[in-house]
């Protein structure tokens, strides 16, 4: 079979197999989108005590997002109230804690890879809120902020400022089955399609390419695969940066991690490069128009480190 030909076959069947996770991901955070409201999500988050912490995780996961609208999401919350701590703590929940990546990931890799997600990313959070305690002090939160409300855009601002909850206090289910939830829910649902469509295509495609013509060899040497004690120390420092390079984010940059685990990267590094999907170039920028240049490096800073520690830590679980 020619090149092209083993890159077309990994793309179709990977593209077959996302599918239907998606669709399940979608629509689970479609219903909690259209009836809880942003309104009350910022008010849930408006300090970084833990248990603060773990609502914006709960709120997050079930609000999944592509990297880009989680990230303007969690600019337009600390714009309305939010602490800076608990918005990027729903930034990270809400791309690496969601339902349809742990399905994909168990489909793809195996449910090892599932386990580390859910396990990493609370993880990932809690060393976040420790790190941003730190490195954000007053003065420099006052001028992110400041510079945050001057509203220069980024990437998916619609996506992040609207708000389709259904309007009134009816009860759950009169909500969820009602005209306008319905509408809500369809809106939602198609609207959480195209913020990821072109990370998913383009991860789709990267990966067929570099399946099909850079060879395992080349992925071996870089990962030490032959050294399993120097591949499990330099897996979860590399694979952020693979994901920094890579311009893919958001569910689009599994099928990499498929590449990259087949080449021989570790355990933790895989885990590294998927949660490392909110620092990826373009990104970095995104942050840089939101908070300013010395916040955006610090949070990026944060981000990589969290990612690696994390990598670290599933990997010594899993070993």
């Amino acid at each position: 079979m020619s090149a092209i030909g083993r890159a077309l076959g990994m793309i179709g069947s990977m593209t077959w197999e996302i599918l239907w996770a998606l669709i399940l991901g979608f629509a689970l955070s479609a219903l909690i989108q259209a009836l809880v409201k942003k309104s009350t999500i910022v008010r849930l988050l408006g300090d970084a005590t833990p248990r603060t912490l773990a609502i914006a995780a709960a709120l997050g996961a079930a609000s999944s997002s592509c990297s880009y609208a989680a990230a303007a999401l969690a600019r337009a919350l600390f714009r309305k109230g939010a602490d800076f701590i608990a918005a990027n703590a729903f930034m990270i929940a809400s791309t690496n804690l969601v339902v349809e990546l742990g399905v994909i990931l168990a489909l793809l890799m195996g449910w090892q890879f599932t386990a580390a997600e859910f396990i990493g990313g609370p993880i990932m959070i809690v060393l976040l809120a420790l790190l941003l305690r730190v490195l954000i002090r007053p003065a420099l939160l006052r001028a992110a902020r400041a510079q945050a409300d001057k509203g220069i855009a980024g990437s998916m601002e619609g996506h992040a400022a609207m708000d389709m909850s259904v309007e009134g206090d009816a009860p759950f289910w009169r909500k969820l089955f009602s005209p306008a939830g319905f509408t809500s829910v369809s809106n939602v649902f198609v609207m959480e399609w195209a913020a990821i469509v072109r990370d998913l295509v383009i991860g789709l495609v990267i990966a067929g390419v570099l399946a099909a013509w850079v060879p395992d060899s080349f992925w071996q040497s870089l990962f030490l695969a032959h050294d399993p004690t120097g591949s499990a120390i330099i897996g979860p420092l590399i694979g952020p940066l693979v994901a920094i390079l890579s311009f893919v984010c958001s569910i689009g940059n599994v099928p990499l991690a498929v590449v990259l685990w087949t080449g021989g990267i570790s355990f933790g590094g895989v885990v590294a490069f998927i949660f490392a999907d909110l620092i990826i170039l373009p990104i970095l920028n995104i942050y840089r128009r939101y908070y300013g240049t010395k916040t955006a490096l610090l949070l990026g800073a944060a981000l990589y480190a969290t990612a690696t520690i994390a990598g670290y830590l599933v990997e010594l679980l899993f070993r």
